[in-house]
């Protein structure tokens, strides 16, 4: 039996599948390649058995007809990121055990430059293959896949050590989808326009598996720009968008550096979605109500990480909430816990821990690190939230955002948002620095904007009013001057300590 999203595919053979700027193509274009690919890949055995199959190819159709073809000749797709240098691409090709590696040209070069222990020779049994070679025209037998299989890897960023490869089953990637279809109610004439990287669960599950499932239609842009990404929302064609706060933040100052007309017909092809949605990271307060003002549209935020899918949604028929997450999908089951482990009383921050058919199967050949991220069945986020009147509010990573001082647990982001209230402040980041007497001290690299400089003594009054109800010490210390050119245009961030 072939897999439920290939099943899928042939329910909808005639009807768009992806559009790039080679053409459109269809599921049965996507059905045809794939299945070329899959024998390509087989070379006369019956099944890969699971083998990884590493592959570095643009976004576009040969990509998911790649995916695809891996899938169908039952190995274990692992993506490649387009943008990472040879030591990244070097490390995933080695620790995921890769046997084939598919490329498009473009990174031949790169790819064979590798070292002896990642290189693509016949006696490390590599297999290379590059996506313009002929393709086969007699389809061999493709075997039968079964479901509970391992179907992807793919790599975290690797912030607390070195990237983790997390490996997610046909069963798992299908929760994921059928959950997201469900709650953001996909349907085959939904028009999505992808322009994430497609190394990410972002760009991979919540775009591009979400819409093939639905026999939905995928545009799909080679890469970012924002002239072109407006050029396509103007056409009005598109009924969902999904993006990352950065580009939201970039497609703002295009549409506020365009005409009148043009912001206005812009606009327009925003109205006429259905969706649009903010992942990936914090989507800052004022980011959301410009883009809102723009576009018509209360941005849809949700939740989720590489080894969980999406976990957490705002809804989409009903009161959405800036700065918080929604609740739990379909099919999802969330819990907050102490540091113990033990669930903790209402609007109490805990630990965000998830349980359901999405989460993964394991980390790749890391058996102690999956053991370790699992408690009684839950798996262990490391991001700390609060739920306040049902809805999750995400307070950051355990490891990174919640800053420890002076007895105090203070969340980087919440103060972040803070700051960016200033009218002085257009951008800031908040970390912790070690600090003998209080454990940590709060840090703040700050760009200013305006041609005044920020003083000590107003922004001092400033922050210990808005900063109080967070716990934050208030009094701070600018540790560096702001340098400005001769223009007055700041040159660089100016740090700032807020400390007890």
């Amino acid at each position: 039996m072939n897999l439920p999203l290939i099943i899928r595919a042939e329910e909808h053979n005639e009807k768009i599948a992806i559009v790039t700027t080679d053409g459109a193509f269809t599921y049965r274009d996507l059905l045809h390649t794939s299945s070329q690919i899959a024998t390509s890949l087989l070379q006369n055995t019956e099944d890969l058995q699971e083998q990884r199959v590493a592959f570095l190819i643009p976004p576009g159709f040969e990509y998911v007809a790649t995916q695809w073809g891996i899938w169908r000749a039952g190995g274990i797709a692992v993506p490649l990121c387009v943008s990472h240098p040879r030591p990244e691409l070097e490390y995933v090709i080695t620790n995921s055990g890769a046997s084939i590696i598919v490329a498009h040209p473009n990174f031949e070069s790169i790819l064979r430059s590798l070292p002896p222990q990642a290189s693509l020779t016949q006696e490390h049994n590599l297999r290379f293959i590059l996506t313009s070679e002929t393709l086969p025209s007699n389809i061999a037998p493709l075997p039968e896949v079964d479901i509970t299989r391992r179907a992807l890897i793919l790599y975290t960023s690797g912030t607390t050590g070195k990237p983790k490869g997390v490996v997610t089953t046909y069963q798992n990637i299908q929760a994921q989808v059928t959950s997201l279809n469900t709650a953001w109610e996909w349907t085959s004439d939904d028009r999505i326009l992808h322009i994430l990287p497609l190394h990410h669960i972002h760009g991979i599950i919540n775009v591009l598996t979400c819409a093939l499932w639905a026999g939905a239609e995928c545009h799909i842009l080679s890469k970012f720009d924002a002239e072109t990404v407006w050029n396509r929302i103007y056409d009005g064609d598109l009924t969902l968008f999904m993006a990352v706060p950065t580009i939201y933040v970039k497609l703002i100052t295009a549409w506020e550096t365009a005409s009148k007309e043009r912001q206005k017909s812009m606009s327009e092809g925003c109205a006429k979605m259905r969706l649009m949605v903010s992942g990936s990271a914090a989507l800052p307060v004022q980011v959301l109500e410009k883009w809102q003002t723009i576009s018509g549209h209360f941005l849809l935020e949700r939740y989720g990480m590489t080894e969980i899918g999406m976990a957490l949604s705002n809804p989409l028929h009903g009161e959405r909430l800036s700065g918080y997450v929604g609740k739990p999908l379909p099919r999802v089951e969330v819990r907050l816990v102490d540091e113990n482990g033990e669930l903790v009383p209402g609007e109490t921050p805990g630990e965000i821990q998830v349980k359901g058919p999405g989460v993964f199967l394991e980390y790749w050949q890391n058996p102690e690190a999956t053991a370790k991220a699992f408690q009684d069945g839950w798996f262990r986020t490391g991001d700390t939230a609060v739920v306040e009147n049902g809805n999750y509010r995400i307070l950051g990573r355990m490891s990174v955002d919640i800053i420890k001082t002076g007895g105090y647990k203070v969340s980087a982001l919440e103060i972040e948002e803070v700051l960016r209230t200033h009218p002085d402040i257009q951008e800031c980041a908040v970390v912790g620095v070690a600090d003998l007497e209080w454990g940590e001290r709060v840090c703040a690299a700050l760009v200013l904007q305006g041609s005044q400089p920020l003083t000590l003594q107003a922004f001092r009054s400033w922050a210990k009013e808005r900063l109080a109800v967070y716990k934050v010490p208030t009094q701070i210390l600018i540790v560096e001057e702001l340098p400005r050119n001769a223009m007055g245009k700041v040159t660089k961030p100016t740090v700032v300590e807020l400390f007890c």
